[in-house]
């Protein structure tokens, strides 16, 4: 059986896992998203955005920034009611300048990494991103690697910053997937989101989110609180790996992926 044939078998064989039975959400529910959580979210976000511009402007290592962001994470993953269980840290150096590859579901998914991953590290952004009050501020000054993937020419400068801050001891995170899954479910990795990882020769780390897409999918602002998880699973190395080779290693990591976010797990989220 081929690579993609046992990828498929996972999925046909997990989505249970990862598609739990329906639960009704009614009118009770939307209004405790539209007037508590959702306004709670925007505030914290313009509070502490607003209240990091004067630190930013002496934060040469963004340190300060990131602790910030962190604070800004972990209260709202704590207002939406949604407690997370994280798996395989062990398995990982946090000292270690990796990159950290993460599937894509929610716009939850970033307050997620702030708040669990214990270590500073920079995302590989969209440049659309930088529209947002706040939040484009934030991303700008504190070192965030912004990607225009309608002109990728465009964002050379960005990616030779993240290079340095590769070499430098600095971890990265990426979304190999492009954007946010439609359906939940995991979408073909993007090749050319593994170069940084090869010419750095650092480790990439796939860390599975599950729940997300439950929590808040696409085109919605209706949070449906219920449990996460995040699954980090063991380093793949891309020592002797050359820039020919980045659709095999985006295939090895997209495999590593999937099995951790479809494993039927009996104490996965419900």
């Amino acid at each position: 059986m081929d690579n993609s044939s046992v990828t498929e078998a996972v999925r046909d064989r997990s989505h249970r896992a990862i598609r739990p039975a329906a639960r009704k959400y009614g009118m009770l529910s939307r209004l405790r998203s539209y007037l508590f959580f959702d306004p709670l979210i925007w505030f914290y976000t313009v509070a502490f955005g607003a209240a990091s511009i004067p630190f930013g402007l002496f934060d040469k290592d963004g340190r300060m920034l990131h602790a910030f962001a962190r604070a800004w994470a972990w209260l709202t993953m704590k207002s939406v009611c949604s407690p997370l269980r994280v798996e395989g840290l062990d398995q990982i150096d946090p000292t270690r300048p990796n990159v950290y590859a993460v599937n894509h579901a929610s716009a939850l998914d970033i307050p997620v990494l702030y708040a669990y991953l214990p270590f500073q590290f920079r995302i590989v952004h969209k440049k659309e991103l930088l529209g947002y009050p706040v939040v484009g501020w934030y991303l700008k000054r504190s070192g965030q690697v912004c990607v225009d993937q309608q002109n990728p020419a465009r964002s050379i400068g960005q990616i030779r910053s993240a290079l340095r801050t590769l070499r430098g001891g600095m971890p990265l995170v990426i979304f190999p997937e492009g954007g946010r899954t439609s359906d939940g479910q995991i979408q073909k990795f993007l090749p050319g989101a593994f170069f940084l990882a090869i010419k750095a020769q650092v480790e990439v780390v796939p860390v599975a989110l599950r729940g997300m897409y439950q929590l808040l999918p696409m085109n919605t602002y209706h949070i449906k609180p219920r449990p996460l998880e995040m699954r980090v699973g063991k380093p793949i190395a891309t020592a002797g790996l050359t820039l020919r080779q980045m659709e095999e290693l985006s295939s090895r990591v997209q495999r590593a992926l999937e099995e951790l976010y479809y494993a039927d797990d009996p104490g996965s989220p419900p």
